[in-house]
């Protein structure tokens, strides 16, 4: 598409404001869904990572991989298989998650970063111990009762080592994390990805946690478009999961966003990272895409 010089200059002009009260802000941006399978839309977060530091914001990446670890399985002959959403992980597939989350997709984002000229490093939740799991316990629902289940090696985040995050932006580096985590019983534990990003936007006391995910955001109808929420309080949000407006794989990145704004985080946002450069059209233009969770109104 082709624009004349005058749209073209209204729409730099549009962002000034947000680059100048953006800059020097960290941001932490959840990289998952069909953002990260799609290569067209691949390129295109990646270039927005880019322009965000360019213009002197702190981005930190934590992705997901869910669906490249359930093939690998499929390859293994292993099948899967989820309870209240969370991969069952025994040993054997806590070693593959390790192997695609620190191994592959770490390094692919990593490299591709780099191409586009940034300074992209990559971790794992183990290095440094940035991330101190312990085991989770999954709750099911039988008979009316609420029981706790045993899933194997996954975790829960217990505390982020946000200095090693501090040194890393504070030299320009673009960090990118896996959510592998070192329990407090020394096992390897495979965390949810949004709750990683949660809780590290919380420790930073980030100005954003954005969520790539494959839907609009929030509605109170999914079935409904018209319902769609733009803004919403994490109170109000709290609300919804108790009264099972929001269910399923939405759960996880409501209670992500819960968890950093409960931080220390400014506002955390769910936007469509099926959408062309979702991440600057939340960042720099007034309208904004997504659902955004804040504080209070």
């Amino acid at each position: 598409m082709i624009h004349s010089p005058e749209r073209t200059a209204a729409v730099l002009i549009e962002t000034l404001p947000y680059m100048q009260q953006f800059a020097g802000k960290t941001v932490v941006i959840k990289y998952g869904g069909n953002a990260m399978i799609n290569g067209e839309l691949k390129q295109q977060v990646i270039k927005d990572i880019i322009l965000m530091k360019c213009v002197g914001m702190r981005p930190v990446v934590v992705h997901g991989g869910g669906p490249e670890i359930t093939g690998f399985l499929k390859q293994l002959g292993k099948q899967s298989s989820f309870v209240s959403g969370l991969r069952v992980t025994d040993a054997e597939t806590v070693e593959v998650a390790e192997m695609v989350l620190a191994g592959k997709i770490n390094s692919e984002i990593v490299c591709l970063l780099n191409q586009q000229g940034a300074r992209a490093v990559g971790l794992s939740g183990k290095d440094a111990d940035l991330v101190i799991a312990e085991k989770h316990l999954a709750e099911i629902y039988e008979n009316g009762e609420v029981k706790k289940a045993d899933i194997g090696f996954v975790g829960d985040v217990v505390k982020i080592n946000a200095g090693l995050l501090h040194t890393l932006l504070d030299q320009d580096y673009i960090p990118v994390i896996a959510p592998i985590g070192r329990g407090i019983d020394n096992a390897t534990y495979n965390i949810n990805a949004d709750y990683v990003a949660g809780e590290i936007a919380g420790a930073l006391e980030a100005e954003k946690l954005m969520l790539l995910t494959d839907v609009e955001g929030i509605y109170r109808d999914y079935h409904d478009k018209s319902t769609f929420i733009s803004t919403l309080t994490f109170e109000d949000a709290q609300g919804m999961i108790q009264d099972g407006i929001i269910d399923g794989g939405m759960i996880p990145k409501v209670e992500a966003c819960i968890r950093a704004l409960s931080g220390g985080a400014v506002k955390a946002h769910i936007i469509d990272g099926r959408q062309p450069h979702s991440l600057l059209l939340e960042i720099f233009t007034s309208a904004g895409i997504g659902t955004e969770i804040v504080k209070n109104r």
